[in-house]
């Protein structure tokens, strides 16, 4: 009798569910976008009942769609993989959501990130969660909702409601509101938990007002957290064993499982971790150092370089400028020229994050003559996307101090040819696209897979892994420095 794991990849602008049979075929698949509102300028909202829904539906689709071909009774596992720092509260006893999810984009917690930067508070946030004080993570978010949405401090104070990133939301609801966990990959990303005691941190709890009660318990990545209960399309009683941050499950699924190994996801944004095993390796060069995954005892470290816009560019060409109507259009309209004209997009639509760190940044468009066209400002989107990543990988290996000499892909835009080429040059070392690129939902269903017996160890992972293409670098090292000469400038004037 066949076994299946359900993969739940909730994402900032949709939600993916893979469903994987015990040799790690991809046997089905269901996709639902959602809104994203924006109250103000920096703000960046969902709404958790449209998430729980995308949830739903992309199950549906999945399970029980036209294309379906999965016996919906022979799923025995679900995993969990998540946009990570997105803020959510809700009611303990009801579990209604008590204000929109505040998301991982906004940035309207950078006055008080600044605030606490001046009373020279960042540094032993970093010692203790190594992140830095940014409006990105999720404890000023936290400390935003409980000074700001009417009474919710005072039923925070007597218990009343829930904190949790979004993994933690759709663990409540998949089961029927049993069990309030996050696991330590998204503890990681909120500047309330210590890397080292690998628990909330109480000191850091009192500096941002956040009270322990309202905070979910602390678990491995794969483990049984509990059992679904009430899910339309789901039968009761299917174990809920696997969860970790979009990113981190990325890694995992990337099978980056030896110190060094190092992979980039490009998504709404784009992020790059690398594996430092069982050491939490302080950053030095802007870069974060997180938790990779924790299995039994065994507790995985990486470093990450985030940046906040990479394919949120190409659908702002889209949607905000018309330049293209879907975003595989950007790919041919980008080759159409041999290069960007001089153009330099900087994608700083959400500030810019590592190794910068700078709020306060926007999007900046230089080198604009009468002889450009809309095509030179596709390829310089396409451009800006991976000039970002060649920063994030020179403070890579300055902190690892060890060469990356293959870089693994994944994520939507890992598809376009044309930017693989381009990342593979301005980094000057090999990019690696998996067959699948959806690696994200594989390190959950793997994760979640783990802990239900289907798969024995990460050998089973590894072996799921394959290799679609390789990209080599071909530019001329004038011409990569010619490009990164005129990247930094941008970024200045930014």
């Amino acid at each position: 009798m066949a076994r299946y794991v359900v993969a739940i990849d909730q994402g900032t602008t949709g939600t993916t569910v893979l469903v994987f049979d015990e040799t790690l075929k991809l046997r089905a698949r269901g996709y639902r976008e959602f809104a994203q509102h924006f109250p103000q300028p920096g703000w960046v909202e969902h709404d958790p009942e449209e998430i729980w829904q995308s949830v739903l539906g992309a199950l549906g689709d999945a399970l029980h769609g036209s294309g379906a071909d999965v016996d919906a009774a022979q799923v025995v596992a679900v995993g969990i993989t998540n946009q990570r720092e997105t803020t959510l509260v809700w009611d303990r006893a009801t579990g209604r959501p008590l204000h929109n999810a505040i998301v991982w984009q906004d940035r309207r917690t950078a006055d008080l990130c600044a605030r606490m930067k001046a009373a020279s508070l960042e540094a032993e946030f970093k010692k203790a969660t190594g992140l830095v004080l940014d409006p990105y993570f999720s404890g000023t978010k936290l400390q935003w909702l409980l000074d700001n949405v009417d009474g919710l401090r005072a039923r925070a104070d007597r218990g009343e409601i829930c904190f949790g990133t979004v993994d933690s939301y759709l663990v409540w609801r998949l089961t029927g509101g049993a069990v309030h966990v996050t696991d330590v990959t998204n503890a990681s990303r909120t500047l309330l938990f210590d890397l080292h005691t690998l628990d909330w941190s109480a000191r850091l709890c009192d500096l941002l007002k956040i009270p322990r009660g309202i905070l979910p318990d602390v678990r491995s990545s794969s483990e049984r957290y509990g059992d679904t209960r009430g899910v339309p399309g789901l039968r009761d009683g299917i174990m809920v064993s696997g969860i970790a941050g979009d990113q981190q499950a990325a890694l995992f699924g990337q099978a980056c499982f030896a110190v060094g190994d190092a992979k980039c996801t490009y998504g709404t944004g784009a992020f790059m971790l690398m594996n430092t095993g069982s050491r939490a390796v302080p950053s030095h060069n802007g870069l974060l150092t997180t938790v990779g995954w924790k299995l039994g005892d065994e507790v995985v470290y990486a470093l990450e370089g985030s940046t906040f816009i990479a394919g949120a560019m190409v659908q702002w060409l889209r949607d905000g400028l018309g330049v293209i109507t879907t975003a595989r259009e950007i790919e041919a309209l980008a080759a159409s020229v041999p290069d960007a004209g001089g153009v330099t997009v900087v994608p700083a639509l959400a500030g810019l994050g590592a190794p910068h760190w700078r709020p306060e940044a926007r999007g900046i468009i230089t080198g604009l003559t009468r002889g450009t066209t809309k095509a030179h400002l596709a390829r310089a989107v396409l451009e800006g996307i991976a000039l970002q990543i060649a920063d994030l990988l020179g403070a890579m290996q300055a902190d690892a101090g060890v060469p990356v000499r293959a870089l693994k892909v994944d994520g939507g835009a890992s598809a376009n040819n044309l930017l693989m080429q381009f990342q593979s040059d301005v980094l000057g070392c090999e990019i690696v696209r998996p067959a699948l690129v959806e690696t994200t939902a594989l390190g959950a269903a793997l994760l979640a897979g783990l802990a239900a017996g289907v798969w024995k160890d990460t050998s089973d992972a590894a072996r799921a892994w394959k290799e679609e293409r390789r990209f080599k670098p071909s530019m001329p090292q004038a011409q990569v420095e010619e490009h990164k000469r005129r990247w930094k400038s941008a970024v200045e004037r930014a």
